[in-house]
């Protein structure tokens, strides 16, 4: 049975319309339009969101290919030249001189390509990555990124062991690294508290952070609490663990993740900003700060291929000024003796390394190099003064984290 028809190149056309112009995230788009299509069966989803973040993955090759800016020719050229369609089973509904002009977009994706084409990167991006990188080095990361991501599970030791989820998974015929994606928000594990959903680099954040049992922990930028609930199991549910953020929609996803999860020891808060008397009254009194900063997200192109073309270097400029506030303010919060980090997932120097050489130029915190933090956490990763995680050699999101201890 064929993967294609004539419905579901009408429905591709119709989502391509809406999602290139990138006028919001993809995945927002992609949700409206299948709510307002609820009809669409599940195999015909799949095929419609295979097809959209294929064309945003492989935006450059497909608008060489194609030569046109028609949603439903970009669609049968993404089918064409990216999702394995022949000739044969896309002819029946073919008009005027498509035939021909899908042959010629066959042929023009197997041809050899420019560079550029081949890192599926803005220049912009590319040129700043060249400063650090060579080709070679370039294209590794390049290619590293149009992969798709797995889904990484984390087990909630609050619940259950390690073991008991690998088997309980197994007998499902599951593993904790999912290639394919199943709806795992309908396991009995996921629905009971056991086991979350998040990124393998995301959770080693956390491990840098390395919270004790009874301490007092923030997370600054909570977001909808991944790793609040990460840390809050480190501290075995013990002290008192704040989720700051300044978003109550992000904050309202994490209450049915907390009520799951078990912990009672965070406290969601939502906080006006930078300056709020909450984070204040907290000045000097905290032993651990995680600072995930809100970023270009370039490191999350696996997942979210469309922000590399929705990020400007302006967007990034302004981006800068802002993790250096929060820096700032979050370094305000760590006690003598304390420990702060922060991350990203960029893949960018300036909101990286950039932030943290000006952030110690003038304060009272010195670097502790993330590969002898992990390793006291018996975690082995040849790291060495920062946590630098690339998809291309630890198959995950690219993060970038440096730990940074407040003098005694």
């Amino acid at each position: 049975m064929t993967r294609f028809s004539r419905p579901l190149l009408d429905a591709c056309t119709a989502v391509f319309a809406a999602a290139l112009p990138l006028e919001q995230p993809a995945d927002a788009t992609l949700s409206a339009f299948f709510r307002s299509h609820p009809k669409v069966g599940r195999r015909d989803r799949a095929v419609i969101a295979d097809s959209v973040y294929a064309a945003l993955r492989r935006r450059r090759l497909l608008e060489r290919v194609a030569a046109t800016q028609s949603p439903r020719r970009l669609a049968l050229a993404t089918w064409m030249a990216l999702l394995g369609a022949n000739l044969r089973e896309l002819d029946p509904w073919l008009r005027g001189d498509e035939a021909e002009w899908l042959a010629s977009v066959k042929r023009e994706a197997a041809a050899p390509k420019p560079f550029e084409v081949e890192c599926e990167l803005p220049d912009w991006v590319i040129e700043r990555l060249r400063a650090r990188y060579d080709e070679s080095a370039l294209l590794a990361l390049a290619k590293g990124l149009l992969q798709a991501a797995p889904l990484d599970l984390r087990v909630n030791p609050l619940k259950i062991s390690r073991e008991a989820v690998l088997e309980r998974l197994a007998a499902d015929g599951l593993r904790a690294r999912l290639k394919e994606k199943p709806a795992i928000n309908r396991h009995t594990l996921f629905l009971e508290g056991s086991i979350e959903v998040q990124d393998e680099g995301s959770q080693l954040l956390c491990h840098l952070v390395a919270p004790k049992r009874g301490e007092m922990v923030v997370d600054f930028c909570a977001g909808a609490g991944g790793k609040t609930l990460a840390l809050g199991a480190l501290m075995r549910s013990t002290g008192r663990l704040y989720a700051f953020d300044i978003s109550p929609k992000r904050l309202a996803g994490l209450k049915p993740r907390l009520a799951r999860s078990g912990l009672s020891n965070v406290h969601p808060q939502r906080i006006e900003g930078v300056n709020d008397a909450r984070v204040k009254r907290l000045a000097g009194k905290i032993d651990r700060v995680l600072v995930d900063a809100p970023c270009s997200g370039l490191g999350t192109l696996r997942r979210n291929p469309d922000m590399k073309w929705r990020q400007t270097p302006e967007d990034v400029a302004e981006l800068v000024q802002k993790q250096k506030s929060i820096l700032a303010a979050a370094a305000r919060l760590v006690k003598p003796g304390g420990r702060l980090v922060y991350a990203t997932c960029s893949i960018l120097e300036e909101e990286n390394r950039g932030i943290v050489e000006d952030f110690l130029r003038n304060t009272r915190f010195k670097l502790r190099p993330a590969g002898d933090v992990l390793e006291k956490g018996g975690i082995r990763l040849h790291m060495e003064q920062y946590l630098e995680l690339w998809p291309h050699r630890h198959g995950t999101d690219a993060f970038f984290a440096a730990v940074l201890e407040r003098d005694a």
